[in-house]
Formats: structure tokens, C-alpha cells, sequence
């Protein structure tokens, strides 16, 4: 499974990949992006894509921007500490939301 996560806060950003490399071997984190803008770049290059990890607060504005700037047709699952952005998640294509700091056990379930 070929992952993405989208995350401006490199610590966050290290513990979810390695839990997600922790959960199985099949998980490939091919890039992890930090803005916007980044996101946005490289989703309208690369389609190899199964699943990518979202926050919503990115250094250079909310998530919810890339969707508005570029289609996004891999399955997110949104990873943030807000939980008033549920509904406004699952209008884009979320197939879920955890919320920080994500529990591996809720992770595996996913």
C-alpha cells in the first residue's frame, strides 16, 4: 500500500509513519508533505496513491485547500486534534477521522 501523509509537524508526522510501518510491512510511505502547497504539487503529479494521511491545520492554511485546488481522488483519513472539522472531512473524500495523538490500536482498526 502506497501511503501518503500530509503533515506540518515533523514530529507528528515521524510517529505516524512509524506506527503505520509498525502495523504492517505492506505500508510504503512514499512522501511525506508539509503544506498546502506541497500537497497540492505533488498530488497533481503522482496517481500511484492508495491512501494518505491528512491533517488539517498545515503551515500554509487548512487541508481543505488542496481539495479546492487540485482533485484529490485517493481515500483520506484526516489525523488532527480538532474535532470540529468532522463534518466539513467527510464532504471531501475521508473515509476517516482520528484524532491526535492517534492510538495505534484505533489505527489498526482502520
Amino acid at each position: 500500500m502506497q501511503v501518503v501523509i500530509i503533515e506540518d509537524e515533523a514530529p507528528a508526522a515521524n510517529r505516524l509513519a512509524a506506527l503505520l510501518q509498525h502495523i504492517g510491512n505492506e505500508i510504503n510511505i512514499v512522501k511525506k508533505l508539509d503544506s498546502v502547497e506541497s500537497a497540492v504539487a505533488y498530488l497533481e503529479k503522482e496517481k500511484n496513491i492508495d491512501l494518505i494521511f491528512m491533517d488539517i491545520q498545515l503551515a500554509d492554511g487548512l487541508s481543505f485547500d488542496i481539495f479546492q485546488q487540485t482533485t484529490v481522488k485517493t481515500p483520506v483519513i484526516f489525523t488532527t486534534a480538532f474535532d470540529q472539522y468532522t463534518l466539513k472531512a467527510f464532504k471531501v473524500n475521508s473515509i476517516d477521522y482520528l484524532l491526535k495523538p492517534v492510538d495505534e490500536e484505533e489505527l489498526k482498526r482502520r
